[in-house]
């Protein structure tokens, strides 16, 4: 009986300890650091003009991956009570208290400092500038205010949400020229329609957790002229890298063509009857079409390193 009894204790106990790796994980919210990592890939590179730098490349990437992964952990401190109400958040570390709030906090606390010294330590002054104004607006105004409080929140959140790739841009070229700020205009209005999407088919959930987000605050056809808008914004800011000469021919037939595409599904959205499906498929492209022109801003970099 004893040793039957400590074997169950045993096989707890290494139950318990893979769970706590994946609750420590969770918090960070990998998808989101991945998704950032592929825009600040496309920034790096669209700026390396064929040279590459291991050290900056590996600084930049881990460094910025740190200080998401701290932003996110403060994001779930804030947001634990909401959390508990919305279906899609209900189970995170926080919101069922398997992670505490002081725990989260040093996890937070942790990694932002070694992400902000790895940046220090291979980039430069801009670079660690502007991750450390991503991370302040994301946490201290996006998330402890204007989420709650206006539904221009999203566009606030924007602006940290497009700062990863200008990040990767300045830590090689070492100053905010008009390719910076192309990237930074170009992810701030894909952020936007992007994020309407997700409120409209998660619209019960940021009901329920009284988040004033268009859709929730003036109505779901609304959000759509809203989307519409900034993809058509969205396009031609996106192909002003290829009139700059900072982009060439493959950037051009992808930005095209995955814009078109994400045009035609944002106004088939006024004659469809399913706004839930639609709107899963707006942010669907929106996704692809961002992964797919942040990678080939890696590979026309790419090719003269190979040629």
């Amino acid at each position: 009986m004893d040793q039957a009894a400590s074997a169950s204790q045993h096989g707890d106990q290494l139950t318990v300890v893979p769970s706590r790796w994946r609750d420590l994980l969770a918090l960070t919210k990998p998808g989101i650091i991945g998704g950032n990592l592929i825009a600040t890939l496309g920034g790096y590179f669209l700026a390396a003009h064929g040279t590459f730098d291991w050290v900056t490349f590996s600084a930049v990437m881990l460094g910025i991956a740190l200080v998401i992964a701290s932003g996110c952990a403060c994001n779930n401190v804030i947001d634990r009570d909401i959390d508990a109400l919305m279906a899609r958040t209900r189970h995170r570390p926080l919101a069922k208290g398997r992670i505490s709030v002081t725990q989260a906090l040093g996890i937070s606390a942790l990694l932002g400092v070694a992400g902000v010294v790895c940046l220090a330590l291979g980039t430069n002054g801009l670079t660690v500038a502007l991750a450390v104004i991503g991370w302040g607006v994301y946490v201290g105004v996006y998330s402890l205010y204007m989420k709650r409080h206006s539904e221009y929140g999203t566009l606030v959140g924007s602006l940290s949400g497009a700062m990863p790739p200008v990040v990767g841009y300045c830590a090689v070229t070492g100053q905010f020229d008009s390719g910076a700020f192309m990237l930074l205009v170009i992810f701030c209005l894909w952020q936007m329609p992007h994020s309407y999407a997700i409120a409209i088919f998660r619209y019960a959930d940021y009901r329920r957790a009284s988040i004033p987000v268009l859709p929730v605050v003036h109505g779901i056809k609304r959000a759509k002229h809203h989307i519409l808008g900034y993809i058509v914004a969205f396009i031609p800011a996106s192909l002003a890298l290829v009139l700059a000469s900072k982009a060439g021919t493959g950037y051009l037939c992808v930005t095209l063509a995955m814009g078109g595409y994400w045009l035609y599904l944002a106004l088939s959205g006024f004659r469809l009857g399913d706004d839930v499906r639609w709107a899963k498929k707006v942010f669907g492209v929106s996704i692809l079409t961002i992964t797919a022109m942040s990678l080939v801003m890696v590979l026309e970099a790419m090719v003269p390193m190979w040629v």
